[in-house]
């Protein structure tokens, strides 16, 4: 299993990130993928990167709740790293637009995010995208983009069937499934049999969004076997056959982790 999405360099992982690095190896996690969200949060995610190499893989980004006054001197930190020949970073992540809490900020979000998509296209890396409340405003901006080789994660989807339909019209993009799948009164089951097992991928959003039957605890990667577990009776498949199709998907969009 691949979890392409878990934030375990975050401080609730603080007092045992060693034993949650264990527990997901013992339950099959193959590698942690981990997104950026800020300036601050690049050390940490390549400290980790470091300790556990060709296990877990940095993404570099600024994500859309996380735009303050400097952003433009952050996004100019960022490209940077990014102009460094030997870099790590296997994605440009998490990146998009989220309108759920605060509205006050669309235009810079607007601007960050096309930023960041049009670094995809330079360094020819996959996008992690974030999008709360603002489908719509997503599609539009994928739109604009449509004759580049763009690829990438739609992070956390949790649509309908036509939202769902929408986002695969972009070809080198595959939804991310994680521990909502699970929920009870989760729609996500129902459109995942619109959605063909090769375009989706695993993630467990860790700390966040834990799956059924931890749920109410603190997420982590190894929880990822959930989903997969989930996700395999949807699609009717045995769980080695869909933890070898997301495998697949995985490292068919996040290219350079298959270089280490």
């Amino acid at each position: 299993m691949i979890d392409t999405h878990s934030h375990i360099y975050e401080p609730p992982f603080n007092a045992d990130r060693e034993e949650v690095i264990q527990r997901a190896r013992q339950a099959g996690v193959e590698y942690i993928l981990l997104p950026n969200i800020n300036a601050d949060s690049i050390a940490p995610i390549l400290d980790m990167c470091q300790r556990y190499p060709g296990y877990c893989f940095p993404m570099l980004g600024l994500h859309p709740e996380d735009i303050e006054e400097d952003y433009k001197q952050v996004l100019a930190d960022m490209k940077a790293m990014l102009e460094e020949p030997n870099h790590p970073y296997i994605a440009i992540g998490e990146v998009g637009l989220d309108y759920y809490w605060d509205k006050s900020k669309i235009k810079e979000q607007d601007e960050v995010f096309h930023t960041q998509i049009e670094w995809a296209i330079e360094y020819n890396l996959p996008l992690m995208i974030h999008s709360r409340s603002s489908h719509r405003q997503l599609v539009a901006a994928i739109s604009e983009y449509k004759d580049e080789p763009l690829s990438g994660v739609f992070h956390c989807f949790g649509g309908t069937i036509e939202e769902a339909q929408e986002l695969l019209q972009f070809p080198g993009f595959a939804l991310g499934i994680g521990g909502v799948v699970t929920y009870k009164n989760s729609s996500l089951p129902e459109v995942l049999t619109t959605v063909p097992l090769e375009r989706i991928v695993l993630e467990t959003d860790s700390p966040y969004l834990t799956p059924v039957p931890y749920r109410g605890k603190r997420n982590e990667s190894a929880y990822v076997v959930e989903v997969l577990r989930k996700v395999a009776h949807i699609y009717n498949v045995s769980e080695q056959e869909a933890e070898d199709i997301t495998n697949s998907n995985a490292k068919r969009i996040f290219q350079r982790i298959n270089r280490q």
